[in-house]
């Protein structure tokens, strides 16, 4: 094999390379095919919303409808509130569940939406009326060591 030809199969291994690492990347930082150029928000009011971030995606039935687009701090109900955007594809009845959600036990948090029965749609600008807010791991041992302290010993 002729040093020209070597030279030739490194330069596409690494270009390969490259093209995998960028994937990777597209992967992590969570961009998606949700198409939300013409999409509608809605909002929910959360006690704790444990790591969820801005860009997290909404799932409904695990695909992806949306996105989180802002979280605020509401000054007068002292709840985090989640501006979501969602695919205008996808129509909610107005009694959807908004829960934060974790994929695995360390993954990533996200919002998943659980349909109601009501016969009206979520419009642009609602705010989801019931909400489930993030599972704390610490709370969860806290409580659970508390509970067992607190149990009369045999």
């Amino acid at each position: 094999m002729s040093r020209s030809s070597l030279d030739l199969w490194v330069g596409i291994f690494v270009l390969v390379g490259i093209g995998a690492l960028f994937f990777l990347a597209l992967r992590v930082g969570n961009v998606s095919s949700v198409d939300l150029s013409n999409a509608y928000v809605v909002r929910g009011q959360f006690d704790n919303i444990g790591g969820l971030k801005v860009r997290a995606p909404v799932k409904s039935a695990g695909v992806v409808v949306g996105r989180v687009d802002s979280i605020d701090f509401d000054n007068n109900s002292f709840r985090a509130e989640v501006r979501m955007k969602v695919s205008s594809d996808y129509e909610f009845p107005r009694d959807t569940i908004a829960s934060i959600l974790t994929s695995g036990l360390l993954g990533e948090q996200y919002i998943g939406l659980d349909p109601g029965g009501d016969i009206e749609m979520l419009e642009d600008g609602e705010i989801l009326q019931i909400t489930q807010s993030a599972i704390v791991l610490e709370k969860l041992i806290g409580q659970f060591l508390f509970d067992r302290a607190q149990a009369p010993q045999e």
